[in-house]
């Protein structure tokens, strides 16, 4: 038997994870204790996408435990032992402006819950291969360092400049403001490369843009693709973060970001790290996402315009693929910007 483990298992990419690999006929076990409902208030529970997965996926095993909890944990690796074959580990405290009400209950959940679950790899089941869902805040605001120019719609980088196709995996993540949120991920990211290199453990990093579709509950702290549409399809209003809503996001599909983590689980390396996101191929400024939204639900979305921005936050961020793409040739961004909205305008109304 082979055991595929998720945390955050109700969520966005947990959800897909479960999906996914239960397909690839993996046993797949659930870890999920709904703490984004916790976080961002009811309208952000992932209670619906837990319910799914019970309903679609007979074999699917689910546990309401909190990953800080090591003598809630622990009891679920001693269970399966060796038969753990993937941990896919997405449970996190996702938003810039959370982290900085409570800096205790992120730091312990990004930071200490997943230093946990890689002792509890190490201890029953070494020979796994261990995903993290990382960010791309662990550049924290470096990224605002490069010379941006602004054009109508949105803030963009000089072609002939190297990070013209994206910012790659050399960038420095020291000396440079991260948001409480950014310090707790840059945290959980190295320890998982430490695990990696000093046990010699099959670990990555996968240093995410925004990755978002259809099972994403988004909300204004987070998921902004996903929250974006939400609003436009629903009527609510939307409030834009400095910028001049021109900063720009790369952006990727769920269901893309899996199969990269397929390929990675078939041929793993030790403590390796991977910008990850849409990429040239897929990414919007702010102001060409609400167009996008609009074009796709047919309403005209209500927003406003602050001169604040969330701290730590990115004028521009584009993610150099080329490392993920030349250790694993085969993989490919499949999903643009307007399939990504379609489907997450598609999983508003089947959801109502």
């Amino acid at each position: 038997m082979s055991i595929c483990l998720v945390t955050g298992a109700a969520g966005l990419v947990g959800s897909e994870s479960v999906r996914y690999f239960a397909q690839k006929r993996f046993t797949v076990v659930g870890i999920d204790n709904d703490m984004r409902q916790y976080f961002f208030g009811e309208g952000a529970s992932t209670d619906w996408n837990r319910k799914r997965l019970e309903e679609d996926i007979p074999t699917y095993k689910h546990y309401t435990a909190d990953i800080r909890e090591a003598e809630a944990i622990e009891p679920i690796f001693q269970a399966y032992g060796t038969d753990i074959k993937l941990i896919i580990h997405t449970a996190a405290q996702p938003s810039h402006d959370w982290a900085a009400r409570d800096p205790f209950v992120d730091f312990s959940v990004n930071a200490n819950g997943t230093l946990i679950l890689l002792e509890m790899t190490r201890r029953h089941c070494p020979d796994a291969v261990f995903i993290f869902t990382s960010t791309n805040k662990v550049y924290g605001d470096r990224p605002n360092q490069l010379p941006l120019k602004e054009e109508d719609l949105r803030w963009e980088i000089d072609p002939s400049h190297p990070y013209a196709n994206g910012i790659n995996e050399l960038m420095s993540i020291d000396q440079t403001k991260h948001s409480l949120f950014g310090a707790s991920k840059v945290a959980a990211d190295v320890v998982v490369q430490e695990y990696g290199r000093y046990f010699d453990m099959k670990t990555a990093c996968f240093r995410g843009g925004c990755l978002t579709g259809p099972a994403h509950s988004g909300t204004q702290l987070h998921g902004f693709l996903a929250y974006l549409m939400k609003c436009t399809w629903s009527g609510d209003p939307y409030t834009i973060f400095g910028y001049k809503g021109k900063q720009v996001r790369d952006n990727l599909h769920s269901l893309n970001l899996i199969d990269a983590f397929w390929h990675f689980y078939q041929q793993p390396r030790v403590a390796e790290v991977y910008n990850i996101g849409g990429g040239r191929y897929s990414h919007c400024s702010m102001l060409e996402g609400i167009r996008f939204c609009e074009d796709i639900a047919g309403n005209k979305l209500d927003w406003t315009y602050t001169d604040e921005h969330r701290s730590g936050d990115h004028i521009w961020y584009i993610s150099d693929l080329s490392k993920f793409e030349n250790h694993y040739p085969d993989w490919r961004v499949t999903y643009n910007l307007e399939d990504i909205l379609k489907d997450i305008y598609q999983g508003l109304i089947e959801r109502g």
